[in-house]
């Protein structure tokens, strides 16, 4: 005999019946396991997300779709600039998009249509020169200026006219960030990377 060759029984043939069974079987456990790993992708790596409003124009437009990811600030802290996509904080159900503007610690005040961070104005080149930022129910303009707390940050949309947002109903912390928004895939024109924006 052929050491190489592995003897064994013949196969005896299955009816169609039970050959379309085994099929079935084969592809429901090939669903359950893609099921699984996407599962434990959007719960602990990356989500979809598409853009539904102006808030953060120019930088984002209505319909845009992005990839929001889950990593880094489970590693690391958020940035000001930073875009992320947030729970709503008067409805959990919905996703903003918003840009960190002052980090814990740090002191918010809205004064003369700008916004200043620490005592001195914010440069914010991702926005058209001279645009006005209006004050706010929990940020008023020309009120006195605010601390963020231990684990607290500000955030405004980029569309500063157009945008509820911390100006409104003040800092949120951490655990209310979905993630960072990382990539832009359509429009196919405006597909790239966001962290520079």
């Amino acid at each position: 005999m052929d050491p190489n060759i592995l003897y064994g029984n013949a196969p005896q043939p299955k009816g169609i019946f039970e050959n379309f069974g085994s099929h079935i079987i084969d592809f429901i456990e090939t669903l359950v396991v893609f099921g699984a790993i996407f599962a434990l992708i959007y719960l602990f790596v990356a989500q979809f997300h598409k853009v539904s409003g102006n808030s953060m124009f120019p930088t984002m437009h209505n319909g845009d779709y992005l990839i929001t990811e889950k990593v880094s600030y489970k590693l690391n802290n958020p940035k000001k600039e930073d875009i992320i996509v947030l729970k709503n904080p008067k409805d959990e159900s919905q996703d903003f998009i918003k840009r960190i503007i002052a980090l814990p610690g740090d002191t918010v005040k809205i004064e003369n249509n700008k916004v200043f961070v620490n005592g001195g104005a914010k440069e914010e080149t991702y926005l058209p020169p001279d645009t006005p930022t209006k004050g706010g129910t929990y940020l008023p303009t020309n009120g006195a200026p605010i601390t963020m707390g231990v684990n607290q940050y500000f955030v405004i949309g980029d569309n500063r006219n157009h945008s509820s947002d911390s100006r409104e109903w003040g800092p949120i912390t951490k655990e209310e960030i979905v993630g960072k928004a990382f990539f832009r895939y359509w429009p196919l024109q405006s597909m790239g990377l966001l962290q520079n924006l």
